[in-house]
């Protein structure tokens, strides 16, 4: 495998770097990155940088590319909404993998707002083969609050100091107030429909969460709760990794990472050549 950056999309618009096989190998399935929040291709703390290189070591074309008007790339100048645009920034990177490496189809990857906006194309577009979610959707279930509340219930004066925090803070101008690029999560109803959906159109799941949104997951049996009997289909895979951060920011953790997302994509995509091109 090589890396080789591009300047591609319906209005050359968007950049990225692919690791790509030798020339004439064609590889059916590719990996394509989605940014996290605002970070740029690299990813935070280069875990996409990492994970590329680490997949294309094992055989699989990859993308790690910034969404329109993220990072290094521009706007395509048209007129379209967030859900719109996406799509067809996805689109435009899944047509750059098809074209230089051969791939047919795809396996998503986000974290955060990343693991959202995957979502949002897996639901669609049939090329979409599997998805590894990490940190995205989660809703603070009965469950959560039994096991959220509980253990502070227990312990009276540290209940005591947060009520006094919080009732401190009302009095701070600006401490309530709301972040500004907020983005409406959809309706666990909805999105337990859509995990539904793909599954039962043959894409293959991995969902990741980290210890780092405890404030919103807290437990392996939450995947459950969240999403329902579908997360016990063999076609979903469920990680929840209390020791680690939402960024992955020691090396450790991100090579475990890298690690479960390579054995998970071996096992359920095993690197198919193609054939050879003229």
């Amino acid at each position: 495998m090589h890396e080789e950056a591009f300047r591609f999309g319906r209005a050359s618009h968007l950049v990225g770097v692919a690791g790509l096989p030798p020339t004439g190998v064609r590889e059916t399935t590719g990996v394509v990155l989605l940014n996290a929040g605002l970070v740029h291709h690299v990813g935070p703390f280069r875990l996409h940088v990492e994970l590329t290189r680490a997949l294309n070591t094992l055989g699989y074309p990859t993308l790690r590319f910034d969404l329109s008007t993220i990072g290094d790339s521009g706007s395509s100048g048209e007129s379209q909404t967030r859900h719109q645009q996406i799509c067809a920034d996805v689109d435009d990177a899944m047509n750059l993998l098809a074209h230089e490496a051969g791939c047919s189809r795809f396996v998503l990857v986000g974290l955060c707002s990343g693991a959202q906006n995957a979502h949002v194309v897996a639901c669609t577009d049939p090329r979409v083969a599997g998805a590894v979610f990490m940190d995205g959707y989660a809703y603070r279930t009965l469950g959560f609050k039994v096991r959220h509340y509980l253990p502070r219930l227990m312990k009276p004066a540290s209940l005591l100091r947060r009520l006094t925090r919080r009732r401190a803070a009302k009095g701070v101008p600006g401490a309530q107030a709301q972040p500004v690029f907020a983005v409406a999560a959809s309706p666990r109803a909805v999105v337990r429909a859509d995990f539904t959906g793909m599954v039962e159109r043959g894409m293959r799941l991995c969902l990741i969460y980290s210890g780092g949104i405890s404030n919103f997951f807290n437990h392996p049996r939450q995947f459950r709760e969240c999403f329902g009997a579908v997360m016990r289909s063999p076609e979903v895979t469920t990680f929840f990794v209390r020791e680690s951060d939402h960024t992955y920011v020691l090396t450790p953790d991100r090579q475990r990472l890298i690690e479960r997302i390579g054995q998970w994509l071996s096992l359920n995509f095993p690197v198919q050549r193609a054939g050879s091109t003229s």
